[in-house]
């Protein structure tokens, strides 16, 4: 992680100027990273164009498998927005000094992501030691390895003898179904595919009793904030728009939602069960931007610090939350 950013923030360094004068000169197209299979009120708004008439240019949707690689394709100026970055490849990414700030929280996702038992192992969280040399897959710098790596250290387990494997989600769902793996953690459609054959470590509710909570955020480059604060300004209150209409009108947004995030219906509803999406009152809270996320990356820097993931968290992650923007939105 740490030996990646480095490299692409010297390579940024270099090119970075001129992807911004070329954004700037332009400024006719805005690309926003987020992931298939996972559902969200905003896709309305995607999907029907909102956000390309409220800002004013056009705005192109390109798919990630993980925050990391948003992350990374921010910091090569590729996206300006990132749509549900996981807070946990935000954090790294920011203590490794990437050019990017939250703008926002875009989703609580509660139960989404989670670590599953194959079926075929006698594991479960009473004898959870026994994962120790066995086969583990994770999208390593995620929210869903953060909530795996918690949850093994309450349950007494020595990480450092796993074998984990760094596994894009759709690969660990197809190698957990496959038997290759003691145990698969991820989220979304791969995560409810995986649960058909296996139980989960902990449950979500369990979890939240350990304090392990599990959101994903709005982030944008600090150029792109610099450069048009009044089109990130017009994300955010088409967003606002786009939770309002799933919660007025939830039997014709969840169709829409549903085919944005290349879903079924069934089963995007069932994903969508499990989130919380909060608008600009909620959000200009302590509990969010007003301390709650300022303090949660810290927490996670810290511990993944402590556990030897990257080198020194931080002091203070308040300049990477700017609440200043939801402030102007209407």
């Amino acid at each position: 992680m740490k030996s990646f950013f480095a490299t692409v923030l010297v390579a940024g360094s270099v090119m970075g100027a001129a992807v911004s004068s070329a954004f700037a000169a332009s400024h006719e197209k805005v690309t926003i990273a987020y992931f298939k299979e996972w559902p969200t009120a905003n896709q309305v708004a995607q999907a029907e164009k909102w956000y390309d008439e409220a800002m004013g240019v056009e705005v192109e949707w390109r798919a990630f498998n993980t925050g990391v690689e948003m992350a990374e394709a921010m910091v090569a100026g590729d996206v300006q927005i990132s749509f549900s970055m996981g807070i946990v490849p935000f954090a790294l990414a920011v203590t490794d000094g990437a050019p990017i700030k939250v703008v926002g929280m875009a989703v609580d996702t509660g139960g989404a992501d989670n670590c599953v038992i194959y079926k075929k192992e006698a594991i479960d969280r009473a004898n959870a030691h026994e994962l120790e040399g066995r086969k583990v897959a994770v999208p390593l710098n995620t929210v869903t390895h953060y909530k795996m790596l918690r949850s093994l250290v309450f349950l007494g387990v020595d990480i450092g003898k796993l074998d984990v494997v760094d596994m894009s989600p759709h690969d660990i769902d197809d190698a957990f179904i496959g038997g290759e793996l003691a145990m698969g953690c991820s989220w979304g459609g791969p995560l409810r595919r995986m649960k058909g054959h296996g139980w989960e470590l902990l449950s979500a509710n369990e979890q939240d009793r350990l304090g392990i909570r599990a959101f994903d955020v709005i982030a944008v480059t600090n150029d792109y904030a610099s450069e048009h604060p009044d089109q990130v300004v017009k994300f955010l209150e088409v967003t606002d728009r786009a939770i309002k209409h799933l919660d007025d009108d939830p039997k014709a947004a969840e169709a829409v939602i549903a085919e944005a995030a290349g879903l079924e219906l069934k089963d995007s509803n069932i994903v969508l069960s499990l989130f919380d999406f909060y608008t600009r009152e909620d959000q200009l809270t302590e509990r969010w931007m007003k301390g709650g996320i300022q303090t949660f990356i810290k927490e996670v820097a810290d511990f993944f610090e402590q556990q030897g993931k990257i080198g020194k968290a931080l002091d203070d992650y308040a300049p990477t939350v700017d609440a200043s923007f939801y402030e102007k939105a209407q």
